[in-house]
């Protein structure tokens, strides 16, 4: 079996994430190749797509997301991810029980005497009318039944787990203030979430699995838990091997792969990369090194804009008026700090819509 180098590893996944060249696809494109694009901070989508599409403006996005081809929901590993409409409808049955099991996790004392599904239920109720609501409102409604549980917790389980809902606009528009409000999945795209498939080949799964490998492979069954938050996906897995080809990492580990996926020479240059605050190139994966140090592998959960320098995570980033401040994690050569400066002119260009840019290294 063909052993992976990570820097070969490396080179799959930039091609795989749309960083290795920008590519030439429309917004809503992009967005399903790469399965969403986490985004519990609103704005940060807008860079990750600036850093992987060609002429990308923030008008373009903006346009899906109040025409309701594009949404906010949580989804993978319970977060907030900016989706196309129709991929949470497919797969959001497959997340139901993940989802609860996450919350309950966090609040399972708070919850010990309220009833999943009658919460459920009674959150429906009040979402009947349609109205927007922001998670604490939804939960007030419903203290008075469940005075023990706390409005945090209710609120919590209802919007993250329980009930499919959409952060609807002006959340998560370009420039944008303002907290989330939320309406129930079906009720804002005119359409029922498809039921739990109950086939053991499990259709779902393998939808996700090759999705998966398209946006991030090669990959273990372990990196596809670690992006989607999901048990792994046996039956998919079996049920699509003879489809695959398979690999091995440096660690030993077997990676499974699409045939006619991407996978460039581990020599090709990778051009400098600002990526946003949780992005998925890093945190689609159990075994980040491929793409980050393990010295350094919280720095993106921890909500760090990072540099990618020949492919590596290898600087922070911010943006403050207008100025982007370059943190190196160690020394960076000289032609890769010009590399850098001059991506992050544009990244400054990108992010204040002024005739000129500022750039520093801390």
């Amino acid at each position: 079996m063909t052993v992976l180098t990570n820097r070969a590893l490396n080179r799959a996944a930039l091609a795989r994430q749309l960083l290795l060249d920008r590519a030439d696809l429309p917004v809503l494109d992009a967005v399903t190749h790469l399965g969403g694009l986490q985004a519990q901070e609103p704005q940060e989508p807008f860079i990750g797509l600036w850093s992987r599409l060609h002429a990308f403006a923030p008008a373009m996005l903006d346009d899906l997301l109040t025409g309701r081809q594009v949404l906010r929901t949580h989804l993978m590993r319970g977060t907030v991810h900016l989706m196309t409409t129709a991929d949470p409808l497919a797969w959001r049955s497959r997340h139901n029980a993940m989802l609860r099991q996450r919350m309950l996790g966090v609040y399972r004392a708070d919850l010990a005497e309220v009833d999943l599904d009658e919460l459920a239920a009674a959150g429906r109720a009040v979402l009947a009318d349609g109205e927007p609501r922001a998670r604490p409102d939804l939960a007030r409604a419903l203290l008075d039944r469940w005075p023990s549980a706390g409005h945090r917790a209710l609120g919590e389980m209802l919007v993250t787990a329980l009930l499919p809902m959409v952060q609807i606009p002006p959340r998560g528009l370009w420039r944008a203030k303002g907290g989330a409000r939320n309406v129930l999945l079906a009720d804002w795209v005119g359409r029922e979430i498809d039921p739990l498939d109950e086939d053991p080949t499990d259709p779902v799964g393998q939808d996700l699995l090759r999705r998966y490998l398209a946006a991030f492979g090669p990959a273990a069954p372990a990196d596809l838990r670690a992006w989607s938050g999901l048990a792994g996906l046996p039956a998919a897995v079996a049920a699509l091997r003879p489809e695959l080809i398979s690999f091995r990492d440096e660690r030993g580990r077997e990676l499974l792969d699409l045939p006619e996926a991407p996978r460039p020479d581990a020599d090709t240059p990778a051009p400098v990369r600002f990526l946003p605050a949780f992005d998925n190139a890093i945190l689609g994966y159990q075994d980040r090194t491929r793409i980050i140090d393990d010295e350094h592998r919280n720095l993106s959960v921890a909500g760090e804009r990072v540099v990618l320098v020949d492919g590596r995570v290898a600087a922070t980033w911010k943006s403050v008026e207008g100025t982007v401040l370059v943190t190196p994690l160690g020394k960076l050569a000289k032609a890769d700090r010009t590399a850098v400066a001059t991506e992050a002119e544009q990244v400054a260009l990108f992010l204040s819509d002024k005739e000129s840019s500022r750039v520093k290294f801390g």
